[in-house]
């Protein structure tokens, strides 16, 4: 089984909100860790060529990496997506649409964000763009409709504005279950990112992809573990007991509260 190192990214910026800011990483530093993506040899790939391999239609480059920002802030479309292009390293954004498209309505907190009209100009810098459902809700606490509209309502968005199907989904802070990897399937999608804060590999779950979820704290030298294939477990594994019984506990208290951040 190969280690698939596959980096989740929010913002990236020197002055985040502060519900943001344990999930965001300084420009210099993140330049620094593209400079560890370069310098490691690794193939950059898309979550497509991740796909197409989990599928079996194409075999994945000998050692890929993959990077993907999660929401839309605003550094994305725009010196986020400089600094990619500038090193010739593609990736993947999955986008909020109720956070970015006019008059659209989400549950995250305030942040400059992008807009929904720089989605094309984002995938024209060779940035492949996924859905992050609307609201950005946990979605393992929704009921059956509420779940279906997130996942089908943001994907639509996403193709008016592109003009071409969106495939891949990234569930909002990683949140998912049977159901969830259910209906994004029958929605769909072809592949869905959780978080798991482990690398995955090329026998990977297709809805339920492990992503390296990169915090304020982390350092060059744990990306550079990451990308050689260590510093974390290799996905696919079954849920543990406090997993099942966190998501247990979001059910219920959502019954009382109704839908809730994803954060």
């Amino acid at each position: 089984m190969t280690a698939v190192p596959v980096l989740l990214y929010h913002a990236v910026t020197d002055d985040p909100p502060d519900w943001i800011a344990e999930f965001t990483v300084a420009p210099k530093e993140f330049g620094r860790h593209l400079d560890a993506v370069v310098d490691s040899g690794r193939t950059p790939v898309t979550i497509s060529a991740l796909a197409d391999h989990l599928a079996g239609r194409v075999p994945l480059p000998a050692r890929p990496v993959l990077l993907t920002f999660d929401d839309g802030f605003a550094d994305l479309p725009g010196p986020t997506a400089d600094a990619l292009a500038g090193r010739g390293l593609s990736a993947t954004a999955y986008l909020t649409t109720g956070a970015i498209a006019p008059g659209g309505r989400s549950l995250l907190p305030p942040a400059p964000m992008m807009t929904l009209a720089d989605a094309a100009r984002l995938e024209e810098s060779g940035t492949e763009i996924g859905s992050h459902t609307v609201t950005h809700a946990q979605l393992d606490t929704l009921g059956p409709r509420a779940l279906a509209r997130e996942l089908r309502t943001s994907r639509a968005v996403l193709e008016d504005a592109l003009g071409h199907p969106v495939r891949h989904l990234a569930y909002p802070h990683g949140y998912n279950s049977g159901r969830v990897r259910r209906t994004a399937a029958a929605a769909g999608y072809e592949t869905a990112t959780a978080v798991r804060h482990a690398l995955s590999s090329d026998r990977d779950e297709r809805y339920r992809i492990a992503r390296l979820i990169v915090r304020r704290g982390h350092t060059v030298a744990d990306v550079e573990t990451w990308l050689a294939g260590g510093g974390a477990r290799v996905a696919p594994y079954r849920d543990g007991p406090l997993t099942v019984g966190w998501r247990w506990y979001r059910r219920a208290r959502a019954v009382v509260r109704g839908p809730v951040f994803a954060g």
